[in-house]
């Protein structure tokens, strides 16, 4: 017997005082409903509805047992419910703030392909890394080194105007003797930039070209780092999509070469989690394009 089924009949003809009207209510077929009350009353070993022509009503027995049945169905129908809820719990992953729109729009619509509901949530390399350790998110693309990483995004320097070909060296931004009184041009790293393996390179290279400590900084926002690069000839350590972006000229920083970029793996905060891991393989491509690892220009952006 379907003991819930039972008392989903029972509570069902109880609350309209009819098999018909009780029938109806749950979609049943009169015939089953009966059986199904017949079969729990034998079950509980005493009758529960006193059946007449003109109306069904509880026996005493019946009505000691009406709450509890109540509260299984109520149960039951929780269970369900919050089964068909955990098979649809978006998969919340944290990736870097500086994602494209357009690209986590693809990298959704990637992930439903795959029967994924994915849910990104933006946030800076610290937050990414509590987020994931905490399990508030399922998954995130944390910042690492790049030899570390399965994604990388190459760094250069973005200035207003067009540089001519060639990489960027950071020791032409250093002041002159006779721009003492100047306000020396910076080069300004973003928020996602500020972790060891980036920001480190960059100080042990403003040393070493004797550039001030105040022309390295790190911005509050991409958008007030760009407004001084244009209106005050700084520059912005960036990706090549993020200059192409921003209506800037990009180049690698040429002390540093090639070698100075971001890295980004997936962690996944349950092992056990198929999906997310899952995310990393059938969405490489698209996580890549949201990153920004795929440009890398031959050319001068």
């Amino acid at each position: 017997m379907d003991l819930v089924a039972a008392c989903r009949a029972f509570v069902n003809v109880s609350e309209y005082g009819s098999f018909t009207v009780g029938a109806a209510a749950s979609r049943t077929a009169q015939s089953v409903v009966s059986r199904r009350v017949a079969a729990l009353e034998q079950r509980l070993g005493e009758r529960l509805l006193e059946r007449s022509a003109r109306a069904v009503t509880l026996t005493p027995f019946g009505r000691d047992m009406l709450p509890l049945a109540q509260q299984l169905v109520q149960l039951a129908d929780r269970l369900d419910h919050e089964a068909e809820a955990a098979r649809h719990r978006p998969l919340r992953l944290a990736v870097p703030a500086v994602c494209p729109t357009g690209a986590l729009a693809h990298l959704i619509a990637r992930a439903h392909e795959h029967g994924i509901l994915l849910d990104p949530r933006p946030a800076g390399p610290a937050e990414r890394a509590e987020l994931v350790m905490s399990r508030q998110v399922r998954a995130a693309l944390p910042a690492v080194a790049p030899g570390e990483a399965a994604w990388t995004v190459p760094l250069g320097l973005a200035v207003a105007e067009d540089p001519g070909g060639g990489p960027l060296y950071l020791d032409v931004l250093r002041p002159g003797r006779a721009d003492r009184a100047l306000r020396p041009r910076r080069v300004w790293l973003q928020p996602e930039d500020d972790v060891p393996h980036v920001r480190d390179r960059l100080v042990r290279l403003r040393d070493a070209v004797g550039l001030r400590p105040a022309q390295l900084a790190v911005a509050r926002t991409v958008a007030a780092a760009a407004a001084d690069v244009l209106s005050l000839g700084d520059a912005l350590l960036c990706s090549p999509g993020q200059a192409r972006e921003l209506g800037l000229h990009w180049r690698p920083v040429g002390e540093l070469g090639p070698g100075l970029a971001r890295g980004y793996v997936l962690a996944v905060a349950d092992d056990a989690d198929a999906d997310a891991a899952r995310t990393g393989r059938e969405c490489a491509e698209e996580i890549a394009r949201c990153l920004g690892a795929t440009e890398y220009p031959e050319e001068p952006v």
